[in-house]
């Protein structure tokens, strides 16, 4: 995974994710808005033809004093403690 900083201020944060796909965006995306100070979060993956950006761009916007970068490393902790618990279960359960 590759990451690259495309805007970073005081309340938003763009970054271009290389290599990743809708299914850990929309994952992504979804710990976000789970995360307390972040009044938004989307991505972007715009086909060829409009512009050659191929790679999904995720926007973070917060409020409140949130840094985003911050709520960005709360959302992936969320993440990693989701897919720790689902695989889990599932040694549980096989």
């Amino acid at each position: 995974m590759e990451l690259r900083v495309i805007d970073d201020s005081e309340d938003e944060l763009s970054i271009e994710i290389g290599g990743e796909d809708h299914t850990f965006m929309n994952v992504l995306k979804g710990a976000l808005l789970e995360t307390d100070g972040v009044s938004a979060a989307t991505y972007d993956v715009n086909p060829e033809q409009s512009g050659g950006q191929t790679e999904p761009i995720l926007t973070v916007k917060t409020e409140d004093g949130t840094e985003p970068l911050d709520a960005l490393e709360a959302a992936s902790e969320r993440v990693t403690e989701k897919t720790t618990a689902f695989r889990d279960a599932f040694e549980t359960a096989a």
